[in-house]
């Protein structure tokens, strides 16, 4: 019997029963999945920046530049301007920057090279250069003087950087550089100090604590920015870290102690 002239015939194996074609590759259905993930993403750190930019600056600041360049540029003037503290370009007297708290107005402001510190009515005390604000101090116990003191003799200038805050409870002395509290010297029992009856004498701060019970040498105190003026008194320097002589940052340490073993 002759063959085929091309050989025999193949037959293709039978596929099992029920069984289709071959699947074809889902490759569209898998990248419109990957392109909406993205979206997705995409979407929820659009959200994530505008509810950042939307949340409320702390302690309601409000600071904005209303001169030409940067604000710290040549010479201003900063005093208390309707509701805000307020720089003015020393020249020209136009308004170069205005700094606002939402619900608070400034009780007193003290420039101090360059920066401004003001106390507010909420008991805030804040510095700031006309370019951001640079720290804010809580006063202790404000609710209970400041509506009947007002800001009349509570910021008194030591000199070397040093700011004293005068409530009638206490003297609290600032470093204006960064805030950093550096004494505190409260009153007397039975005493009381008042901001406002304060006279400078040189370097020395002479400031009223009149007291009940006590002869009139107990009731005026000499402060400087060392703090209170006693023979042999030992105070801390009020100097930054960075400037005292032989100063090294420490390295923060990057493993976790272990106790020694037992």
């Amino acid at each position: 019997m002759a063959l085929p002239p091309h050989g025999p015939r193949r037959t293709a194996p039978a596929l099992p029963s029920g069984a289709g074609p071959p699947a074809r590759p889902r490759t569209p259905a898998l990248l419109r999945r990957a392109t909406a993930g993205l979206l997705a993403a995409v979407l929820a750190l659009g959200l994530l920046g505008a509810a950042r930019h939307l949340r409320p600056a702390p302690y309601g600041d409000r600071l904005l530049n209303h001169g030409q360049g940067e604000p710290g540029q040549g010479e201003w003037a900063a005093r208390a301007h309707a509701g805000a503290v307020a720089g003015f370009d020393s020249r020209t007297g136009a308004l170069r920057w205005r700094y606002a708290r939402a619900g608070h107005r400034p009780l007193a402001v003290l420039p101090a090279r360059g920066e401004v510190i003001a106390l507010w009515d909420d008991g805030l005390l804040t510095d700031t250069d006309g370019r951001s604000v640079r720290w804010h101090r809580a006063l202790p116990d404000a609710a209970e003087w400041l509506p009947a003191q007002g800001g009349t003799g509570v910021l008194r200038p030591l000199g070397r950087g040093i700011l004293a805050v005068v409530t009638p409870r206490r003297v609290t002395a600032y470093r204006t550089a960064d805030g950093d509290l550096r004494w505190v010297l409260p009153a007397r029992k039975g005493c009381a100090f008042r901001p406002e009856s304060a006279l400078r004498r040189g370097a020395a701060l002479l400031l009223a604590q009149p007291c009940a019970d006590s002869a009139w040498t107990g009731q005026l105190v000499a402060l400087d920015d060392l703090g209170r003026i006693a023979p042999g008194r030992t105070p801390l320097g009020n100097d930054l870290p960075s400037s005292r002589p032989g100063y090294r940052p420490r390295r923060p340490d990057a493993g976790k102690a272990l106790a020694r073993p037992r």
